[in-house]
This record gives C-alpha cells, sequence and structure tokens, in this order.
C-alpha cells in the first residue's frame, strides 16, 4: 500500500471531513531520524490497510505543517505522527517514538 502525500490544507480539511481516523506523518527529506522514522510508518501502513495513512515532507509543505501545529496546538516535530480521530488530533510521537508498534497501539487506544 502507497502512502498517500498531502501538500495542502484544503487536502487536510478534506480529510478532515471525510475520514473517520487517519494517521499523518511529518516527514523532513533530509533528516535520517525521520527517514527511519518513514520506514516503521510505511511498514505499518503495509501492514494496517484499514487505517488511512498519509504524510507531508516538511520541505514542501511547510505552510500545511505549520498549520498544523497552530490549529490543533501540537508543537511543530519532525518526524512527527499524528492520528486524528473525529476531525481531531487524538495522539502524537515524534522521532524515535515513531514504530510500527507505537502506532499500531496508538490505533488501538483511539477505536
Amino acid at each position: 500500500m502507497m502512502l498517500n502525500k498531502i501538500d495542502t490544507l484544503d487536502q487536510l480539511e478534506d480529510l478532515l471531513k471525510q475520514e473517520d481516523k487517519f494517521f499523518l506523518l511529518k516527514h523532513s527529506l533530509t533528516c535520517p531520524i525521520s527517514h527511519a522514522a518513514y520506514q516503521e510508518y510505511q511498514k505499518y501502513a503495509e501492514g494496517n490497510q484499514g487505517v488511512p495513512t498519509y504524510y507531508l515532507a516538511v520541505q514542501e509543505a511547510r505552510p500545511l505543517s505549520n498549520e498544523i501545529a497552530e490549529k490543533f496546538e501540537i508543537k511543530h516535530e519532525s518526524p512527527q505522527a499524528l492520528l486524528f480521530k473525529d476531525g481531531k488530533a487524538v495522539w502524537n510521537a515524534s522521532h524515535w517514538k515513531i514504530t510500527n508498534r507505537s502506532l499500531a497501539t496508538a490505533l488501538s487506544e483511539n477505536i
């Protein structure tokens, strides 16, 4: 399963309206930690296709990344994984805490 990339606030607004829940990864294209997190996120997405998985590249979508931090009052970090449910960010983790297991746990605790 491919991860879906978003770049704009409009795309995020559509997701918040259309999806009950979904994951979003803020991914830095230049950071080795982010690369490792992206691989974990991808592994999770491949094994758990019941929940949509999206990502944004911070360098390409900085306004969107900043808007997420402001709108949901979550300090920006990169990499950062967020779980959205019913239009709200209900969980987030950053850096080495982004693992296949932490994503699965986050989902099971926010069903």
